[in-house]
């Protein structure tokens, strides 16, 4: 239907359906930043229910091995990076790292944690992508150590411009299992949102952090 995969039609219903993600464009939710927004994104509840947390975990593999080839080792962004992380470099069979927001504050104040190689292929694993600024941080903190970050994969991303020119300012390749657009399609479809809330939704992806200002 309307030209999406599979894959992000699956995910898309999944998170709908489990609450991983939640629609309210007349009732927004207020972010940490204080942008106001028609979406909130929770995918750690994915790893609450087996069988899409197995769809996901899956997926993601597929997607490093078609998009990446060969790759060395696997890091999660904390928080919510390091469980599907996790997953994923089980299921390859590879190290796996994950890389906290700050350096530990005691012993060995390590900014990653888990034995890094220089010159490692590796692909970092985020559960969420919104601008991107806190990914493109453990992609920077991971190649100062050497490794050869070959780029990051996500379960989900609202696709806004400023992650797209944040990931390519980094030179970081960027993939994900859905998007915004797959996702309020699967919800038009699912009933989850009105038609007539769509172009609410889709103002929210072109300016955010101005979106529902005036209100």
């Amino acid at each position: 239907m309307n030209n999406l995969n599979e894959v992000e039609q699956k995910v898309a219903e999944s998170l709908l359906q489990i609450k991983a993600i939640k629609l309210q464009p007349k009732n927004p939710f207020t972010w940490a930043s204080g942008w106001k927004s028609p979406i909130y994104c929770d995918n750690r509840i994915t790893l609450s229910h087996p069988s899409i947390r197995t769809y996901i975990r899956q997926k993601l593999s597929q997607l490093i091995q078609e998009e990446f080839g060969s790759v060395d080792m696997i890091s999660g962004v904390a928080t919510a990076g390091i469980p599907q992380g996790v997953l994923v470099a089980q299921d390859l069979g590879l190290p796996f790292t994950y890389v906290r927001s700050s350096a530990k504050g005691h012993g060995r104040q390590n900014l990653i944690e888990g034995e890094v190689v220089s010159g490692q292929r590796v692909v970092v694993i985020e559960d969420l992508v919104s601008t991107g600024k806190s990914s493109l941080q453990a992609v920077k903190a991971l190649r100062e150590a050497g490794c050869n970050v070959v780029g990051l994969v996500s379960i989900f991303t609202y696709g806004l411009d400023e992650a797209t020119q944040n990931f390519t300012e980094a030179k970081c390749t960027f993939h994900s299992l859905c998007n915004y657009n797959a996702l309020i399609k699967v919800a038009v479809e699912k009933s989850y949102v009105l038609e007539a809330d769509v172009e609410l939704l889709e103002q929210w992806r072109v300016n955010p952090a101005n979106w529902g200002a005036g209100e």
